[in-house]
């Protein structure tokens, strides 16, 4: 069995960031460190952290007064921070640099006196942090939605969330385009969510089956699934290789493995073991080069010890066993 691997995968700048600021938050602060909601979507990454001293809530009124809690890469609504502040609790803000960027278009162009339609999934943690922060309808394309009953000439500015089915929002962007004579469109799909997603649709011609490492809650790693089933490949999103089906692997001679932007290498790597291939190949997609500043109140905390940690534990951001692909030859 020859497995093909698709590169770019795994974690993106901002679930970096988010796990580099509760583990660094973890040394600055007395113990336990709250974090509202899950950090990412992935167990494995949460359970890394719970380890050493997270605490993880789905409330911020289940925080004890005056404790630090860190909000989730997903981003959260404004009134999250103004009950934290009426706890007295120390927040520390993970949320990803490009969901604050919906967020400060969301306030732009409300005030601006445009109508708002964000495109995403209804219930998702990022789209209740979007949602409010100012009035604006949702288009859930799994709903059926044409979109708002408002006047042909509405002005209208799409933002969507940053995990979509690039294919999918496209649709809805331009369902939208049609129906108002007056629309901005601010395409917000993450460089992680655009280039996985064409690494899989590459992958999906080589190979009789995609596996997707990732946890089920996770919407980028659910949307990477759904590519390849869209282009025609039996695919299926596993945690880890305890959740290897043999029946998929059934007269199956070409597998095609990528990763979630939440999931960590070791995941990927322990999957490729199980399958006890002969062969790995990479399939070469976007370059990556992105990192992000961490929130300032962590900017001078020791990092060395930290980078040794994780290195030595090779458990959320990076496997240090490699395993050799044809490409090394």
């Amino acid at each position: 069995m020859k497995v093909y691997l698709g590169k770019p995968r795994g974690f993106c700048a901002g679930v970096v960031r988010a796990v580099d600021v509760v583990e660094l938050a973890l040394q600055r602060y007395p113990h336990p460190v709250y974090v509202k909601h899950q950090i990412v979507h992935n167990p494995y990454v949460v359970k890394s952290l719970e380890d050493k001293g997270a605490i993880t809530v789905d409330d911020v009124e289940n925080i004890p007064a005056g404790s630090t809690v860190v909000f989730s890469a997903h981003g959260s609504p404004p009134e999250d921070f103004e009950r934290a502040a009426e706890r007295g609790l120390n927040v520390v803000d993970a949320t990803c640099p490009l969901v604050t960027k919906v967020h400060n278009e969301a306030r732009k162009y409300a005030r601006d006196g445009r109508k708002l339609v964000l495109v995403g999934h209804r219930g998702h943690q990022e789209v209740i942090g979007t949602m409010g922060q100012s009035e604006m309808d949702l288009l859930d394309n799994r709903e059926g939605s044409t979109g708002p009953d408002w006047p042909d000439d509405t002005p209208v500015t799409v933002l969507t969330q940053t995990t979509l089915s690039v294919d999918d929002t496209q649709r809805a962007i331009e369902r939208i385009k049609d129906r108002f004579e007056d629309v901005i469109v601010r395409n917000d799909l993450c460089y992680a969510t655009t280039n996985r997603q064409a690494t899989v649709k590459q992958l999906s011609g080589m190979v009789e089956l995609v596996l997707v490492i990732g946890a089920p809650n996770s919407s980028n790693c659910n949307r990477l699934r759904e590519v390849a089933e869209a282009y025609g490949v039996d695919a299926h999103l596993i945690n880890g290789p305890d959740e290897l089906d043999p029946s998929w692997l059934e007269g199956v001679e070409n597998v095609g493995i990528t990763s979630g932007a939440s999931t960590p290498e070791s995941l990927v790597r322990a999957v490729i073991e199980a399958l006890g291939t002969t062969e790995v190949v990479t399939i070469e997609g976007a370059e990556e080069d992105v990192s992000f500043v961490l929130p300032p109140e962590l900017r001078d905390v020791d990092r060395l010890e930290h980078d040794q940690d994780r290195v030595v534990a090779g458990d959320v951001t990076q496997s240090v066993a490699r395993i050799p692909t044809a490409n090394d030859n």
